[in-house]
C-alpha cells in the first residue's frame, strides 16, 4: 500500500490555492484587493483567526507570534505562507489534491477514544466537527453526525441519508475503519 501524506501535508494540499494566492498577492501587490475579499469572505465562514494572521502578514509581520491562538490547521497554513515567501519552490503543488484515504482511520481512531472516554480526542473531534460543519455539504452532515458516531451509531444507511457519493463513501471508509480495528 503506498504511503498516505502526514496530516500537515493534507492541510498544505487542501489550501494549497489560498496559500498560492496569499503569496502571489504579496509578490504582486496589485493582487492585494482582491486576497483582502477573500480574507473577508473567510471571516465570515468562521476563518477569523487565519485572516488576521495573514492580514499581520500583508503588513511585513513575519514572527511566530502571529501564530498565536491558531488552531492546528491554521498554523499550517500561516507556516505554508510564511515558508512561501522565503522560498516560493516551498509551496505546495497546485495539482495534489488531498487524499481522502487518509481522513478516514484518523476519524476513526478519535471516534473510538472518544467513545471510550478520552476527554482530549473528544475535544479534538469537537473541533474538527465544527470546521467540518462551517465547510458546508456532505462535510457538515459529517461533522454533524460526530456525536452520534462517538454514542456507538454505525448503521450505515440511517447515517448517510442526504449524501452525496464522496460523503458517502468517506462515511462508509470509516465504520469500515470502526469495524475493522475493532474500534466500536
Amino acid at each position: 500500500m503506498a504511503e498516505l501524506p502526514d496530516a500537515v501535508e493534507q492541510v498544505r494540499r487542501m489550501h494549497a490555492p489560498f496559500i498560492h494566492a496569499v503569496v502571489g498577492a504579496l509578490r504582486d501587490r496589485s493582487n492585494l484587493p482582491e486576497l483582502m475579499r477573500t480574507l473577508a469572505a473567510a471571516e465570515q465562514q468562521g476563518w477569523a483567526g487565519m485572516a488576521a494572521a495573514v492580514r499581520q502578514i500583508v503588513a511585513g509581520k513575519r514572527d511566530a507570534t502571529i501564530k498565536l491562538g491558531l488552531d492546528e490547521e491554521d498554523r499550517v497554513i500561516v507556516d505554508a505562507v510564511l515558508q512561501g515567501l522565503e522560498n516560493p519552490a516551498s509551496l505546495p503543488a497546485l495539482d495534489r489534491k488531498p487524499d481522502g484515504r487518509a481522513a478516514a482511520p484518523g476519524l476513526a481512531a478519535m471516534i473510538a477514544a472518544a467513545g471510550h472516554g478520552d476527554a482530549k480526542a473528544l475535544a479534538v473531534l469537537a473541533d474538527m466537527a465544527e470546521q467540518m460543519v462551517r465547510a458546508g455539504g456532505d462535510m457538515a452532515r459529517l461533522g454533524g453526525m460526530m456525536r452520534r458516531l462517538v454514542n456507538g451509531e454505525r448503521d450505515a444507511d440511517l447515517l448517510m441519508k442526504g449524501m452525496g457519493p464522496l460523503g458517502r463513501q468517506l462515511l462508509l471508509d470509516i465504520l469500515s475503519e470502526l469495524g475493522r480495528a475493532g474500534l466500536h
